[in-house]
């Protein structure tokens, strides 16, 4: 068997648990720079769309709402807290997003049970609301998960067995675009074709659709009628390409600006990749003009820089960048984005060298793994850039742009939450 835990309206859901009036609240969380709404709390969906400008939101709606910035570092240790406690007692889960998780509840007697034990506990120790949906497959427990979310009567737990007679009506009512993996495009094409429900893509030839398709659409099927065919993948996988970037607050042209930026950017993947034991070998380096403004010029430049050899040490990364981003700057355009990329990635421990490439004697080496390594600790324990390569200035016009945002709670001494 397996559960999909999913924290139900997450963002919403941590700003409540700081601030008790939020509750039974119309809470909207904003994209970066205060854009557009990306989460909401149940109040707020009969009002505002997913996805819609904050600024197109009408006034009268607008005065019976809370709006909020994105505090995306009180939901990231929130959600480290939550999934902790779930791998405290099932060790054999997968992360899938950062208010969701797959458990294996194969060993488990008494499975339902057990996931309302999991939810109190989370609820308990956390304040953040969860469901789970249970059933034999990745793509059932998600619809599981659905129909414990929707409807109050199974206390935030739903088995869907494949042997219950309203398993067939369950996935009748539902529409083919609401199946975890079936996007617009291709919900679209199966409609075209007469498949416009989850049970009709159960009953299709899994073989004909893989064959038209992707072998992606065949195992769906496949798991529609109860075999598992997508695994959970273990936690320490590591990610093939590491991508930090930004949207600014405010369009700039200033050189030293995006130096800043990308020297940012440059820094947290460095630390990503120290986090998952990986070197990268080469790294891209892009920066965007806001193409929503059809009158501005437009400038999309990226470049690839390789590295003299594989590394996950933040100064040589950072001069790598530095060089990328001069070569591809050109001056009297407005940028509105930058980003890093890293290429490339090996594991550390089976990396291999260059016969003819300048190589770090060992104890430069070992001199620079416990830089790294306590630079880490630092801002792990004090909080993100509390040590950092270069200043960080808190006016500069990459930074987001965040009116509305709450205290981090869990992650700022100066910060921490007051009880009068």
């Amino acid at each position: 068997m397996i559960g999909l835990l999913d924290c139900n309206n997450f963002y919403a859901s941590c700003e409540r648990v700081f601030n008790p009036k939020l509750e039974r609240k119309a809470i909207g969380i904003l994209s970066n720079n205060d854009g557009c709404v990306i989460a909401r709390s149940n109040e707020l969906k009969p009002f505002v769309p997913m996805g819609m400008p904050a600024f197109k939101i009408p006034q009268d709606i607008r005065k019976k709402i809370i709006l909020l910035s994105s505090n995306y570092e009180l939901y990231g240790d929130m959600s480290q807290r939550v999934f902790s406690i779930v791998q405290d007692y099932l060790y054999d889960t997968e992360l899938y997003s950062i208010d969701e998780a797959f458990l294996n509840l194969q060993n488990q007697e008494n499975y339902i049970e057990y996931c309302h034990f999991l939810r109190k506990i989370i609820r308990q120790r956390t304040g953040i609301p969860v469901s789970i949906g249970i059933s034999k497959t990745k793509t059932l427990a998600k619809i599981a998960n659905h129909i414990a979310k929707k409807n109050s009567q199974h206390e935030g737990i739903y088995f869907l067995n494949t042997n219950d007679p309203i398993f067939e009506e369950t996935l009748k009512q539902l529409p083919i675009e609401e199946i975890w993996g079936i996007g617009r495009k291709l919900s679209a094409k199966l409609i075209s074709m007469g498949i416009d429900t989850a049970w009709k893509l159960r009953n299709s030839d899994a073989s004909h659709l893989g064959k038209l398709f992707s072998v992606v659409l065949e195992r769906t099927v496949l798991e529609l009628r109860g075999t598992s065919c997508i695994e959970l993948d273990a936690l320490d996988i590591p990610k093939k390409n590491i991508m930090t970037s930004r949207s600014f607050g405010k369009a700039t042209k200033e050189l030293f600006e995006l130096q800043e930026a990308v020297r940012i950017h440059a820094s947290r993947g460095a630390e990503k990749l120290r986090y998952q034991h990986s070197l990268a070998q080469s790294v891209l380096v892009f920066l965007r003009t806001n193409r929503f403004h059809d009158r501005a010029s437009q400038y999309h430049p990226s470049i690839v820089v390789p590295l003299l050899y594989p590394t996950n040490d933040t100064r040589q990364i950072i001069e790598a960048v530095q060089k990328g981003l001069k070569s591809i700057f050109k001056e009297n355009y407005l940028y509105h984005k930058s980003g890093v990329m890293m290429l490339d990635l090996v594991d550390k421990e089976k990396r291999q060298f260059d016969f003819f490439s300048r190589a770090e004697n060992e104890e430069t080496k070992a001199r620079n793994v416990t830089l790294m390594q306590t630079l880490d600790q630092i801002n792990k324990k004090m909080g993100r850039n509390t040590v950092s390569f270069g200043g960080i200035n808190p006016k500069a016009s990459w930074n987001l742009k965040r009116e509305f945002v709450s205290q981090r709670y869990t992650t700022r001494w100066d910060e921490l939450p007051v009880v009068k």
